[in-house]
């Protein structure tokens, strides 16, 4: 049996997978946008610009950017040829092996879940602000994880609890949530944009790159995390009414209309404010304050209480959908795939990841532990690049709908441009990214590889 045939067309070699293909490309767009709008532009801008790149940090939007393009024309091509749920990890399963596949699968697990959990207490420092501004104070023991202070971050925990309750419901409602949330983010930007076109000071943007290069460099490591969410569109491809065509929309079009967000925010906040004054918690919403626009940063503060929302939302949401189609593939149990039959969705494993990642939310010193998202993210990319170029040799009759033009070279390019941020993160970043790897490794080893459907087609 052609083990590749069995796995490549995504959701039609599974037949009916019992989702719900419920969704369009505009659907999509809003699911890209929801999930890269978010802690880049309301929290990393500030701390970017103040600590690595300067008014630069512009430049630094660029490069990630960039690679961001390159990876997103690949992720667009293999959507597209490929389907399936399980994003980059099913991309690899396609194009490189099981055992690739499970390491990606396994770095995309990191990715998602601590995304959440990091996320998660951002949204519950600006949700304690709002209370406070209305006259609530909760203890601080009940605002911070013990490594700071408390004894548990509840909010954080809650947030974690009622996305899963949204998203255990059904993907349409969770979708119409999250178009909801990201006009209100959206609206908030907007504000923003408009009070700083007149309030700009050219005086703060010199001198432009006080870090050099390197700076410039660093800053788009840090700032990578922005731009996580463009994957998770990938995941919904089982759930997408027309896969083929409207995968590489939404993929494309959210990753271009959050790139320009981004520099246009970027390049106004530093115009507006001197750039080492920006390393603080709520930089865009605090830039406003200090212009004298109180109701201008409570919209902000607002827009970014729903940034990190649909963030969350988002993520969580791609996190179930790559377990689900490991699961299935028979590389984690059986009942990580076991679809609701009233609500359509994977009820079991979105509560049992809801559950882990807000006890991590809760209770895990998360500030070193958030900087290997980005890692995963970044090594992610890198396989589904090279994936696109396996594939075109592997299988160059294959009908693609969407094709990453002047192959190999913007394949090559993302390999490179990705390389080139992951050298530039942190050794202790390293270190506990291959730790994380090699415990996949042993799982993998001790399960994975006997229990998978792959394992079955071969045995006599």
């Amino acid at each position: 049996m052609d083990l590749f045939r069995t796995k490549t067309i995504g959701a039609d070699v599974h037949g009916d997978t019992g989702l719900h293909r419920t969704l369009g490309a505009g659907d999509l767009i809003l699911l890209g946008i929801g999930a890269i709008i978010g802690a880049g532009v309301f929290v990393l801008t500030g701390v970017a610009a103040a600590t690595q790149a300067g008014p630069a940090l512009v430049l630094s939007f660029v490069l990630a950017g960039l690679a961001c393009v390159f990876a997103g024309l690949s992720y667009a091509e293999l959507a597209a040829a490929v389907g399936g749920c399980g994003s980059a990890y099913g991309y690899a399963y396609a194009t490189l092996g099981e055992i690739v596949a499970w390491i990606i699968g396994w770095a995309l697990m990191l990715e998602y879940g601590m995304a959440v959990s990091a996320v998660a207490v951002g949204w519950s420092g600006y949700f304690n602000n709002a209370l406070t501004a209305g006259g609530i104070d909760l203890p601080d023991a009940l605002l911070a994880a013990p490594n700071a202070g408390g004894v548990v971050n509840l909010p954080a925990m809650a947030i974690i609890l009622l996305l899963g309750a949204l998203l255990a419901i059904g993907v349409k409602n969770s979708a119409r949530f999250n178009a909801a949330i990201v006009f209100i983010k959206l609206t908030a930007i907007t504000i923003f944009i408009v009070i700083a076109l007149g309030n700009v000071e050219p005086d703060n943007w010199r001198p432009f790159m006080p870090f050099g290069w390197q700076g410039i460099v660093n800053g788009a490591a840090l700032i990578f995390f922005a731009y996580i969410g463009f994957d998770a569109v990938s995941t919904a491809a089982e759930e997408a009414r027309h896969p083929q065509r409207d995968m590489p929309i939404g993929i494309i079009a959210s990753l271009a209309i959050c790139t320009i967000v981004y520099m246009i925010v970027a390049a106004l906040l530093t115009g507006i404010a001197p750039y080492p004054t920006l390393n603080t918690p709520s930089p865009v919403s605090e830039a406003l304050l200090n212009l004298g626009y109180q109701w201008g940063a409570a919209v902000v503060a607002a827009g970014a209480i729903a940034g990190l929302t649909s963030v969350m939302l988002v993520m969580y949401y791609g996190q179930t959908r790559v377990l689900f189609a490991m699961s299935r593939d028979g590389l984690l149990p059986e009942r990580f795939a076991t679809v609701n039959p009233r609500t359509r969705t994977p009820t079991f494993v979105i509560i049992l990841t809801g559950i882990i990642t807000a006890t991590v939310a809760g209770f895990a010193p998360i500030g070193a532990i958030a900087q290997l998202v980005n890692i995963g993210t970044l090594f992610a990319f890198v396989i589904v690049c090279v994936g696109v170029i396996v594939l075109r040799r592997k299988r160059p009759d294959l009908h693609r709908p969407f094709r990453v033009p002047f192959s190999p070279v913007v394949p090559l390019l993302g390999v490179a441009f990705c390389l080139y941020l992951m050298i530039s993160l942190p050794a202790v970043t390293w270190f506990y990214f291959l730790l994380w790897m090699a415990f996949g490794l042993i799982i993998y080893g001790g399960y994975s590889a006997r229990s998978s459907r792959r394992a079955g087609l071969s045995a006599p």
